[in-house]
């Protein structure tokens, strides 16, 4: 079934970006709260887009994929739409909400009449991620708050350590 594209129009334009290729810029003040676009492609499952992607470049991160669920993932580069030019910004000014399978971009924040529109890709981290995977995923936003990863943030191991050795000291109380 095609869901229907979002009127965005009124409120956004596609043009280079200087974080990355194009990207999508407010084409005036756009409210705090305002679903601006839908994220829209073609609907396929994870296996479909691992094998329609299998041959692409690991050391290429430019994709068009959206995990909605377990099931279904967007590719917008079949069928898509403007919402495809968002670029990652680690401290961006939308978020994306996903509503009864489908993904909407929402600003979180009001936006001026040519800023450009950037949220959180939240992309998720594989235990056979490449050692420079960090690379692969630079983050070009330019934010103070950048921590120079598309990726989601790494646990730090120090943390890691700190939990254990608590969790260690509970159970010893414990006994």
């Amino acid at each position: 079934m095609a869901i229907p594209e979002m009127r965005t129009s009124a409120w956004i334009k596609v043009r280079n970006s200087r974080i990355h290729g194009k990207g999508v810029f407010a084409a005036k003040r756009i409210p705090k709260g305002t679903r601006v676009i839908e994220y829209l492609g073609e609907r396929v499952t994870h296996k479909e887009a691992d094998e329609r992607y299998e041959d692409h470049d690991p050391n290429d991160n430019h994709t068009f994929l959206f995990i909605v669920d377990s099931k279904t993932v967007i590719d917008a580069g079949v069928q898509g739409n403007a919402a495809r030019f968002i670029n990652h910004s680690c401290d961006g000014n939308c978020e994306s909400v996903i509503e009864s399978r489908r993904v909407f971009i929402e600003t979180t924040r009001q936006i001026e009449k040519g800023e450009e529109l950037g949220y959180d890709y939240e992309i998720g981290r594989e235990k056979d991620d490449p050692l420079n995977v960090d690379e692969i995923y630079a983050c070009r936003c330019g934010s103070p708050k950048c921590r120079g990863t598309m990726l989601w943030p790494a646990e730090d191991p120090r943390k890691k350590k700190k939990r254990r050795k608590a969790a260690k000291k509970s159970a010893a109380k414990r006994r």
